[in-house]
């Protein structure tokens, strides 16, 4: 099964020096990228590139995430994503959780 990284958990791994209590969270990206399960949506490549100041490290993680392959999504894919959540929220209000 392919899995999709969000912004955060690729910010939390680039830093130099990632917080203690995340390290887990960190040497989990690292086995997905090993087992090749990694894939991106193209929001999220956008988001992780969106602010580096300077054009060498810009190119050199645009270099690094080439690696991993934007998964397409189609009109139905957002429709179902919409179902979810409003199942979600429907469950989330019945037992209080909201």
């Amino acid at each position: 099964m392919k899995v999709i990284i969000d912004t955060s958990v690729w910010s939390l791994t680039l830093r130099r020096n990632a917080p203690t209590d995340e390290i887990a969270k960190v040497n989990l990206l690292r086995d997905l990228i090993a087992d090749g399960r990694v894939v991106l949506l193209g929001a999220i490549r956008q988001e992780v590139l969106s602010g580096i100041r300077y054009p060498e490290q810009f190119a050199r993680l645009r270099d690094y995430l080439r690696a991993f392959p934007d998964l397409e999504l189609t009109t139905e894919d957002y429709e179902v994503a919409a179902e979810f959540f409003n199942t979600c929220r429907e469950v989330a209000q019945y037992v209080g959780g909201e």
